[in-house]
C-alpha cells in the first residue's frame, strides 16, 4: 500500500467541498481536510499577490494521483492549481489501513 497526501489551496469554502466531495465519492480520497482561511504570497504573471486562501489536505493511495490530479483541475477555478503530492513514510497501521479499505 502506498498511502499519500495531496495538498491543494482553494480560493473558497466551496471549491474546497467540491471537490473534497467528488473524491470522495468516486473513491480516490479516504478523507478531505479543508482549513480556514490563510494568506498565500505569490508571484503570478509578473506580479506579486496576496490573497486568502484555504488549504485542502488529501488522504488517498498514490495509485489513484493521475485521477484525483485530472479531477482536481476539471473543478479547481484557478488556471493552474496547485497540486502537491507526498507519500506517507511511515504512520499507524490501523489508519493506514482504513485509508486503504476506504478506497476498495
Amino acid at each position: 500500500m502506498e498511502a499519500n497526501i495531496i495538498f491543494t489551496t482553494v480560493p473558497d469554502k466551496s471549491t474546497g467541498e467540491k471537490i473534497a466531495n467528488h473524491l470522495v465519492e468516486h473513491k480516490l480520497a479516504a478523507c478531505v481536510n479543508i482549513l480556514p482561511k490563510m494568506t498565500s504570497i505569490y508571484k503570478w504573471k509578473g506580479e506579486v499577490h496576496n490573497e486568502a486562501e484555504r488549504l485542502v489536505i488529501i488522504k488517498s493511495l498514490k495509485k489513484f494521483n493521475e485521477a484525483s490530479f485530472k479531477a482536481i483541475k476539471n473543478i479547481h477555478p484557478y488556471d493552474v492549481p496547485e497540486i502537491i503530492s507526498m507519500d506517507i513514510i511511515d504512520g499507524d497501521i490501523d489508519y493506514l489501513n482504513w485509508i486503504s479499505g476506504s478506497l476498495e
